[in-house]
């Protein structure tokens, strides 16, 4: 044998250990997640541009389909929560898969048909056709959110607790590579859909995301049946939840049984008569009040978790306009900022939100996992601060003299026209690149490159160190992010895994429906440097919640010592906790 070489032995086990990693039930996983990722964010960037195409370069059918998702999310959070919890796991994965992929894949043929014939529509029954279409629209996408939605509950929140097992290390990995799946296909997957519809057509956009769709569809479902068939223990759900209500069942008084029981004699005797036709009505009554019993049920056990603090402080940080979405972009836009810069500027939260991934893994194992949340609440908070300073800085708007309601009804009622996506020359505009249209100034340029504004540049001191802390606060904000969910992951008996991850996504779309509420009433960028002070005291606040969780969590051991102990990771049990993992 020469010198240096591998033996053939070792070479082999190398192979097999390699092949052994790709056939996973982890790896395929993954590969379903970003399978199902890439085409959630092709859709959600795609969709709000044909609405703005369709309806005539406004923004208004834009509004209402945010409006819809997040109110829908916000009822049926719950309940959704509630039915991923009823079936077994399988059931829901296919199902909420086949009808997420189906509804995009509706709504892209519909689209394509209006894009195709939509002069002819609008002639149609004095364009209520057209109407029709687009309600019908914005109705389908919804459901595919909400089937979204569902997807994710039951992978991410139970499908990758089960595959992990009781090793908490794996199940701190494999959801920072979640994470780190999800930031690559935030960025990439909407570049790739601009693009395409940038050099092809609106049309030709929505012909590739329906057959990307159907493809991605019949690909994640064999990957779902693969990572079921390699992880027996994912059939086992039911057993548990039997095992759990009859706990319950055993704990109830015996006279809270009776009633119970009696119902039970009536419907095996089969007797005839007025019974039988009474006991159906009041079973009529209770499936239509069941709904409203799953709201009530879902927010009331949500209280009641011992990680409730957590839950909520993390909700807490959607309340916040400093982020990369359209608000912050636009704001962007008036200052003078390009959208060749605010992409690089989207790519840098990207890394950051990756190094966050990373050091989330670092801080568990060093300090366990609810230090590991309170590290990066301080590091987010403290990189937030540069966003409070840049408010003062020279080339702040900031302007406190000026009302936020003064122009109010000049925007809402002004005669011209609203943002477009496209130049009257063909061109794509910059907001067809980013997605980002300036919603501040009502254009999609910068608000100082026009030839008629004032040639004395805007410093760029205050913007400079507005986003230096939005892009550095993404470390500490995925690492916090992480924390929570493994928190909840961990810490929430199986039964209740569904619907209380259902309450906190409906947390989430309520704080961040109230920040777009806030952003409306104060639309000018005079008032932008005000919201930012908002932003971080509700980021503040939220972290001060997840601190009370701690001080009742750990109680004096709050401020140990970071050690490399491998027990460490024991401070995510909470006392009194029954949940495995």
């Amino acid at each position: 044998m020469a010198r240096g070489a591998e033996p053939a032995g070792e070479r082999r086990r190398r192979c097999g250990s390699v092949l052994g990693y790709f056939t996973s039930a982890k790896f395929l996983l993954y590969l379903g997640h970003a399978l199902s990722t890439w085409g959630d964010r092709m859709w959600h960037f795609a969709v709000s541009v044909f609405l703005v195409e369709l309806y005539g370069n406004s923004l208004l059918l834009t509004a209402v389909y945010g409006l819809v998702v997040a109110g829908s999310v916000l009822l049926l959070g719950a309940i959704i929560g509630d039915w991923v919890d009823k079936n077994s796991r399988l059931k829901v994965a296919q199902t909420s898969l086949v009808v997420q992929n189906a509804s995009v894949i509706l709504c892209g043929i519909i689209l394509m048909i209006v894009f195709w014939f939509k002069t002819q529509l609008l002639t149609l029954y004095h364009g209520w056709l057209l109407t029709m279409c687009y309600i019908l629209v914005i109705t389908i996408a919804n459901i595919a959110n909400l089937a979204s939605t569902a997807t994710a509950i039951t992978i991410q929140r139970d499908w990758i607790v089960v595959v992990a097992g009781e090793d908490r290390s794996k199940l701190a990995d494999m959801n920072a590579t979640i994470r780190r799946i999800d930031q690559l296909t935030n960025i990439l997957a909407p570049m790739a859909v601009g693009q395409i519809m940038t050099f092809g057509s609106p049309t030709i956009g929505c012909g590739f995301i329906s057959g990307w769709n159907l493809m991605s569809m019949c690909v994640e479902y064999l990957l779902l049946w693969k990572v079921y068939q390699k992880t027996p223990t994912l059939a086992l759900k039911c057993s548990k939840v039997e095992e759990s209500e009859l706990k319950q069942l055993n704990a109830k008084k015996d006279n809270d049984m009776k009633p119970a029981e009696g119902v039970q004699l009536i419907v095996e005797k089969d007797v005839s008569g007025f019974e039988p036709q009474q006991e159906k009505e009041v079973g009529c009554a209770a499936r239509v009040a069941e709904p409203f019993i799953t709201f009530r049920d879902g927010w009331v056990a949500y209280y009641n978790q011992p990680v409730f603090l957590a839950g909520m402080g993390l909700a807490f940080l959607y309340m916040t306009v400093l982020g990369f979405d359209c608000i912050t972009t636009g704001y962007a836009y008036t200052q003078g900022l390009s959208g060749s810069v605010l992409s690089l500027l989207m790519g840098a939260s990207a890394v950051t939100g990756i190094m966050g991934t990373v050091a989330f893994t670092w801080l568990r194992r060093k300090c366990g996992l609810i230090r590991t949340g309170l590290i990066s609440g301080v590091a987010q908070f403290a990189c937030l601060i540069l966003c409070a300073i840049s408010v003062f800085m020279p080339g702040s708007p900031m302007d406190l003299t000026v009302s936020p309601f003064a122009d109010i009804s000049a925007r809402l009622f002004k005669s011209e026209p609203l943002p477009t996506i496209a130049s009257p020359g063909g061109e794509p505009e910059m907001a067809l690149a980013t997605g980002m249209p300036n919603l501040l100034n009502g254009s999609t340029t910068p608000a100082n490159s026009g030839p008629e504004m004032s040639p004395e540049p805007v410093p760029l001191i205050s913007v400079s160190l507005l986003f230096a802390g939005v892009i550095a606060a993404r470390v500490g904000l995925w690492s916090f992010d992480l924390t929570v969910t493994q928190l909840l992951q961990e810490n929430v008996v199986e039964s209740e895994r569904g619907i209380i991850n259902g309450v906190q996504n409906s947390m989430n779309y309520l704080l961040d429906l109230l920040h777009f509420i806030m952003v409306i009433l104060a639309p000018n960028p005079e008032a932008f440097g005000l919201l930012v002070l908002i932003s971080v005291s509700f980021v503040a606040m939220g972290h001060i919640m997840y601190f009370r969780f701690a001080q009742k969590s750990l109680g004096k051991q709050l401020f140990a010592c970071c050690t490399p102990d491998p027990k460490a990771v024991s401070d995510s049990s909470l006392p009194g906790n029954t949940s495995t993992v």
